[in-house]
């Protein structure tokens, strides 16, 4: 479609260029060819990846069969007869996207939205035989760690009724903790795997960044997007990750990308391994005190199964988020809220139908509750006043945290944390003020948002409760492409542990 020459007018001043009906007459006509060819492109195919295993739509289910609110659309996609996961049943994080099956993302603005093509994942999922029986809530554009903000409604705690069941990844988490599916997928920017696997009780990984292939699922930011396996215990997670692991061809996140065979060493135990306590992780302003000895005395577990467990000090691990919040701020707002959801230069494949709902849902802005309002004027206040600069100067310094931690685990095997702070809070009552909820919303990143910028993997483990009965999370860090040492401590813990006991 050929633009008027008001239009170039009007465009050529969003970038300081004042065009006279003279100046705009003559690009018009410079220009006219390549406004054909814009044309051109878009009549031919996309080449989007074929969909394989029959569905259909399915249904949002009713009250009655959704105690959690975790559910947004039941359905049942049955895959291969045979493999890995034959017999399992697993619920997609509501950003996961799956042909034929609504899509929401949490928000109002998305919604009727129904995708034309699986994401990558979850065609290996069905090739290895588990049958896909459903679409977790997950918050509204996952910009929350708590999960109240979805426009289905609170996501409730599968321990405790009315207490947060942690986010972004919601109703994955509280799915799996109910036991209404065997494993979930979830998705974490900034800790939204194992904010909600440690408030409810179940085994989270953020893998390796890129190891997971990303492609077919609405992405933030491209450099801290990761998904992962939410599963009841580790060697169903490991398992999972076996599955979902390994370049597809697609996502440019996936360079140098190293899958391998997460399950060999799970009964290894910890004889021998450096485990690495962080200081800095604990005593912080929010946290709780029983989370906090919950996990210290499964660090003392880890050494009486003769791991070789000391406390350092790690500074960069509060520094980081000096940066990390305003650069993927700055990054969103460019990449997803006035982009598409394309990332410029990044290879992968982009449904159309989705950059349009994408491009259509910015439209409706004053429906986007307090955290997406919130980012978003952060995002464009960053960039507009500092042009990338901050977005440039977090990506310079994520290069450096990234050697630094390379550093480190020379001579550690792992870093052990508390995943979060704290336990679950008591979801925000209808009276509770703005500010309170936001808080609620963002207070619990300390600890899982520097693995996001750095890339490495980390695992949450439920390794105790507090006071009120609620899980408290053990977070175990390791190299980049080293699953497998996580896994084999995070299995030696969780046999000698039963969190429901403690």
């Amino acid at each position: 479609m050929k633009p008027t020459d008001k239009q170039l007018q009007d465009i050529a001043a969003t970038f300081g260029v004042t065009l006279t009906a003279e100046d705009a007459e003559f690009f018009s006509a410079i220009l006219g060819p390549q406004f054909e060819l814009t044309d051109a492109a878009l009549t031919g195919p996309d080449a989007l990846p074929e969909v394989k295993y029959p569905r259909k739509p399915g249904t949002r289910p009713a009250a009655a069969d959704n105690p959690l609110n975790a559910w947004y659309y039941k359905t049942e996609v049955k895959g291969a007869a045979e493999g890995k996961l034959a017999g399992r049943t697993v619920a997609l994080k509501d950003t996961v996207l799956l042909a034929g099956v609504p899509l929401m993302n949490g928000a109002s603005v998305m919604e009727g939205y129904v995708p034309e093509v699986d994401a990558t994942i979850v065609t290996r999922m069905l090739d290895a035989g588990a049958t896909i029986t459903g679409k977790a809530v997950c918050e509204y554009f996952c910009l929350s760690g708590s999960s109240y903000t979805s426009s289905t409604g609170p996501v409730h705690n599968p321990v405790k009724h009315g207490y947060s069941a942690g986010g972004s990844s919601s109703g994955s988490a509280a799915l799996v903790g109910a036991g209404a599916v065997d494993m979930s997928i979830g998705g974490d920017q900034a800790g939204s795997i194992r904010i909600p696997a440690a408030f409810s009780g179940i085994v989270g990984m953020k893998p390796t960044h890129g190891l997971v292939p990303y492609s077919g699922i609405m992405s933030m930011e491209i450099s801290i997007d990761h998904v992962g396996p939410m599963t009841a215990n580790v060697a169903d997670n490991a398992l999972f990750l076996e599955v979902l692991a390994g370049p597809d061809g697609y996502d440019c996140r996936q360079a140098g990308v190293r899958a391998d065979s997460y399950t060999e060493e799970l009964d290894r135990g910890v004889e021998g391994l450096r485990i690495a306590v962080v200081d800095e992780a604990f005593g912080l302003e929010e946290s709780e005190e029983a989370v906090d000895a919950a996990v210290l005395a499964a660090a003392d577990l880890l050494a009486g199964l003769g791991a070789k467990v000391e406390r350092i000090s790690v500074p960069m691990h509060r520094d980081i988020g000096n940066i990390y919040l305003p650069m993927i701020a700055e990054g969103m707002v460019r990449q997803f809220t006035f982009g598409g959801g394309v990332a410029s230069g990044a290879a992968g494949f982009y449904p159309p139908s989705l950059i349009e709902k994408i491009n259509a849902a910015g439209r409706r802005a004053n429906e986007w509750p307090d955290t997406v309002k919130a980012m978003t004027l952060l995002g464009a206040w960053v960039s507009q006043t500092y042009g990338g600069r901050i977005y440039g100067k977090g990506q310079n310094l994520k290069r450096q945290a990234t050697a630094q931690y390379a550093e480190l685990f020379k001579d550690w095997d792992l870093l052990l944390t508390p995943t979060l702070p704290m336990a679950a809070m008591p979801l925000p009552g209808e009276g509770a003020d703005r500010l309170s909820k936001i808080e609620q919303a963002w207070c619990m990143l300390a600890n899982t948002s520097p693995y996001n910028y750095t890339g490495n993997p980390a695992i949450s483990v439920p390794c105790g409760r507090n006071a009120d009965g609620l899980p408290a999370g053990l977070q175990l860090i390791g190299r980049h492409y080293d699953e497998r040492t996580i896994y084999r401590a995070a299995a030696a813990f969780e046999a000698n542990f039963d969190w429901r006991e403690s």
